[in-house]
């Protein structure tokens, strides 16, 4: 897909560029504007914007409005005065999808690229195809998005996390064009015994930032030589038609809320690397001590780390053939830990994008159900086609299978048994193991598990936390709940509905 250069960039004329500055460098200006060295060596920032500031992002498909014109030309006026900073870096390593990135950031925020500049691959030199213009102390919030020409404007916000997704939410929208699917996903790689046999298989993970994506796929699975996990991904891949998976990204934007070397050893190791950057974890400022389980900055304190730092990774981030693709979700109710999908059920599992709001999103509204078509809050143009494109990709590579993944509580959230990290990296490990007893329900159309070696299932049990009376009107419910939010979607395939409600 042929880009035209946006007219606003030709009205871009800073006083000053500060060419691609290296890391170094913006590490020291970093620490000059208030960063801090931790305990461990590495920096911490803080932000004044501490999530996405989604209610405030506009995509333009075509001409903007008077009103957004004004603003984009009031902020190229005031870019004459002053200096910005410009780090350019490469986005995929596969050759076919590489794309060249560059930001353009106002000087005084240098936190910012060198954030988002550890994220991406070195460049390689040549323009750029996708711009980001982040001028963090306008006084208005405002995301404009202009999926055309590869072009956002971010305003107002200093949270790294706005750029990492600016670049995200245009490769997604560039790939979808030859028939590929963008996905808020991570991948790995769970490599077992299988009938006597080793053998990978390759994960996709779907799920809302804080439902537990990034810790179940940066797990080991305690697995011992010559078993093992592979890390690919973290947070985009590009699903491609012929059922391969392409990464984007070289390093993760990992949740610190109460990270802990115990349940998230992977994680916690990276966190506390030399190379990583924190962001919005309580530091003291004069010892240096970081705790991850301080919230009074935010319960969305991040690390960004390098994936040569999380232990299971290696040099390649696309996986050579999707084998499950895991959709997780956070209910409080009837849902069991696992569920078994049906391709139709798959596409109206990636329709509903079930899950609960986190402080990542939007603070105010943490904890609240929420439907998100493909968990991804980044797509650009029709949920339909994305929804059938998917499907489609489904019958084409009939080998994947696909599972909703509960990490939530069954039976109700005060009284309930919860599900652990352990009961979902077990799942996974016993998925890929293919030594899941499943049977019907009935009710439903997919699978739900009898018996999951490791897993004592009788935890999950509803009746043990509602009577067949309450089961059924809270499935009804529900039922009637999912098929109205997927009604909302005139061109989805009908055979999507008619799993739900045959």
């Amino acid at each position: 897909m042929e880009k035209m250069r946006h007219k606003y960039l030709g009205m871009f004329e800073p006083k000053r560029v500060i060419d691609n500055p290296s890391d170094g460098e913006l590490k020291e200006w970093a620490f000059e504007r208030g960063g801090v060295i931790t305990e461990f060596g590495n920096l911490a920032v803080t932000t004044n914007i501490r999530n996405r500031i989604a209610k405030f992002t506009e995509v333009v498909m075509s001409d903007p409005a008077p009103e957004d014109d004004r603003l984009v030309r009031n902020v190229m006026d005031y870019l004459k005065t002053k200096e910005m900073i410009q780090l350019d870096r490469v986005m995929c390593h596969n050759p076919a999808f590489k794309r060249n990135c560059r930001v353009y950031v106002t000087a005084d925020y240098p936190r910012i690229p060198l954030m988002w500049g550890n994220t991406l691959f070195p460049s390689e030199g040549g323009e750029p195809d996708f711009v980001s213009i982040t001028v963090p102390e306008w006084p208005e919030k405002r995301t404009l998005v202009f999926p055309g020409s590869g072009l956002t404007i971010i305003l107002g916000s200093d949270y790294k996390g706005e750029n990492k997704k600016a670049m995200l939410r245009q490769v997604m929208y560039w790939a979808k064009q030859d028939g590929n699917l963008g996905l808020h996903a991570a991948s790995k790689i769970i490599r077992v015994f299988r009938s006597g046999e080793l053998k990978d298989f390759g994960f996709l993970l779907f799920g809302l930032s804080g439902t537990g994506k990034t810790s179940l796929s940066c797990h080991s699975h305690w697995l011992r030589p010559p078993e093992r996990v592979v890390i690919r991904q973290d947070d985009v891949v590009i699903l491609r038609v012929d059922g391969s998976a392409v990464g984007t990204e070289e390093s993760f934007y990992l949740k610190t809320d109460g990270l802990e070397p115990d349940s998230q050893p992977l994680l916690y190791a990276a966190a506390i690397s030399p190379r990583a950057i924190l962001e919005n974890v309580f530091v003291d400022p004069e010892t240096g001590k970081v705790n991850f389980f301080d919230t009074t900055l935010t319960s969305n304190g991040r690390a960004m780390v390098k994936r040569g730092d999380i232990a299971f990774t290696d040099g390649n981030i696309d996986l050579q053939k999707v084998d499950f693709v895991v959709f997780i979700t956070r209910r409080q109710d009837i849902l069991p830990p696992v569920m078994r999908l049906t391709p139709e059920w798959a596409a109206a599992a990636f329709m509903l994008g079930e899950s609960v709001e986190t402080s990542a999103g939007d603070p105010a509204e943490a904890g609240k159900l929420r439907r998100v078509v493909g968990t991804n809050p980044f797509i650009v143009g029709s949920a339909d086609e994305e929804g059938n494109t998917f499907l489609s990709i489904l019958k084409r590579n009939p080998g994947i299978q696909c599972f909703i993944l509960n990490t939530g509580t069954v039976g109700g959230a005060e009284r309930g048994q919860k599900i652990t990290v352990k009961d979902s990296v077990k799942i996974l490990e016993m998925i890929a193991r293919d030594e899941i007893v499943w049977q019907q329900d009935k009710f439903w159309g997919y699978d739900i598990p009898v018996h999951i070696p490791g897993i004592d299932m009788t935890r999950f049990y509803l009746d043990n936390y509602y009577s067949k009376e309450q089961i059924q009107g809270i499935s009804a419910d529900l039922k009637q709940e999912r098929l109205a939010w997927l009604s909302r979607f005139e061109r989805l395939d009908k055979a999507v509905l008619r799993a739900i409600a045959p």
